[in-house]
């Protein structure tokens, strides 16, 4: 019972919104929003363009409210909203390249050990390059397919599976590198 009341609630959150209610609108941007930022920030390394760029997302949301068709998760929606805009700022920066690398080798999947902090494994996802920590958070951490990472991006299939390999091998050495910094044997 409480589920569904929750969800007509937000379903009336939204409906105020789209008429431009704005403590409504508040009320979605502080209830989104530090999720969203964290969102922003696997993709963009510097907080204060994670920040205009969330900022930019949510004009988006609220400008293209009256499209959201209540079939999935709001959370997911805005979600997507911030991954494109994410894209799109990386993108107009041109700091993203590609390499058109067919190759890639399948590995197995080592868990991170938790000796590392978040601030540690982020840290290192950070100084991946933009094209790999992008593929890497797409593929990874957001669960996007390798033919829709190439649509969303406008690239080839193997070429994101490609990026994604050579992520983790980087991702890989560098866990070596904080591991032995951490025992104290570098």
């Amino acid at each position: 019972m409480k589920v569904i009341q929750l969800h007509q609630e937000e379903k009336q959150l939204i409906k105020l919104a789209v008429e431009n209610n704005r403590q409504a609108q508040q009320q979605i941007y502080a209830k989104f929003s530090s999720k969203m930022l964290s969102v922003c920030r696997q993709y963009i390394k510097d907080i204060h363009h994670a920040e205009d760029v969330m900022i930019t997302g949510f004009m988006k949301v609220f400008t293209n409210l009256k499209n959201f068709e209540h079939k999935g998760s709001f959370e997911g929606w805005i979600r997507r909203i911030m991954i494109n805009e994410c894209i799109s700022f990386i993108r107009v920066q041109k700091k993203v390249k590609f390499i058109e690398d067919e190759t890639y080798f399948e590995e197995r999947h080592n868990n991170i050990e938790s000796q590392f902090s978040v601030d540690d494994i982020q840290f290192l996802i950070d100084n991946l390059p933009d094209g790999y920590r992008m593929i890497f958070n797409l593929y990874a951490i957001e669960g996007f397919k390798h033919h829709e990472i190439a649509t969303m991006l406008n690239i080839s299939e193997g070429t994101s599976k490609s990026q994604l390999s050579h992520a983790r091998k980087m991702l890989q050495d560098h866990i070596i590198k904080l591991k032995n910094y951490h025992n104290g044997t570098e």
